[in-house]
């Protein structure tokens, strides 16, 4: 302190008097914390904006998620305040190479000419986990992806289409096993149609557990609806609210299981052979 300032800043107040600074920490995926004010404990899975300003969800051990309002010193780590913030965005790198299936990555795609053969799946789950890991080979290739709502519209759909030479059909099919209902639908339809698909219950089950944070789907008694049953196990909510789970841990072919990996790559084979033929 300088001679001609004995006293220092008479307004600062007293050191004790101030009010403790508290650490600002990023809120990264998986980080846990504690809400101070109601001792909830789980972590960070996600963020939601409202007028009320930027909120946190949190999930426990038991998987359910609550959203709190990110204020000052409102949560705790190892007991101590914390004050939680956004993660900064990280520095975009370097143009994959590669697509989410695994195939070289087309740079500067643009819009092809559909073919007139088709891949057809039997749900909309279905069809967006197909789009998201192969949506990028599928416009490449000009291939588009519908949905039969219910293999049991499968005979009239290939009477409506009327299958040929350059117009192929490739369909995709749950629980594919042999003496299944699905297999009985599919059999004899002749050679430019192609039906594959894997042994799973339903397309959920094709998503590795790991991805979505499990050891291992449940079992499921027969008669159960299978989504539901496994909503309610796994403490998910909603069917709704499982499939976003679902969809949003899916982002390459690593996550799935290799049956329907190799299905659906059989599929694009099948209906891109004389892919000159468009309509």
């Amino acid at each position: 302190m300088s001679g001609g300032d004995r006293y220092g800043d008479i307004f600062s107040g007293h050191p004790r008097a101030r009010k403790p600074v508290t650490p600002t920490v990023p809120a990264e995926r998986d980080l846990v914390v504690e809400d101070a004010g109601t001792g909830f404990c789980g972590a960070v899975v996600g963020f939601e904006r409202t007028y009320d300003g930027d909120f946190v969800r949190l999930e426990d051990g038991a998987r359910r998620t609550r959203l709190f309002a990110m204020r000052e010193a409102a949560f705790l780590i190892d007991g101590k305040p914390v004050t939680l913030v956004r993660p900064a965005a990280k520095p975009a790198g370097p143009p994959a190479t590669r697509s989410a299936s695994g195939s070289t990555k087309v740079e500067g795609l643009r819009a092809r000419t559909a073919l007139a053969s088709r891949i057809w799946v039997e749900g909309v789950h279905d069809a967006a986990l197909v789009e998201r890991v192969w949506g990028h080979d599928l416009r490449v290739e000009g291939v588009v992806v519908e949905h039969l709502e219910g293999l049991d519209n499968l005979g009239e759909r290939l009477a409506e289409f009327r299958p040929g030479p350059g117009r192929r059909v490739g369909v995709l099919v749950d629980h594919l096993v042999t003496g299944s209902k699905e297999t009985q639908l599919t059999q004899g339809l002749g050679p430019n149609v192609l039906v594959t698909g894997h042994p799973f219950i339903d397309v959920w089950e094709a998503v590795r557990p790991s991805a979505v944070g499990i050891a291992a789907w449940p079992k499921i008694p027969r008669g159960e609806d299978w989504k539901t049953g496994v909503c309610r196990e796994l403490g998910w909510g909603t069917p709704r609210d499982g499939w976003r789970r679902v969809y949003s841990a899916v982002d390459t072919f690593r996550d799935l299981e290799a049956p329907l990996i190799g299905a659906v790559e059989q599929l694009v084979d099948f209906v891109t052979v004389g892919s000159g033929d468009s309509g």
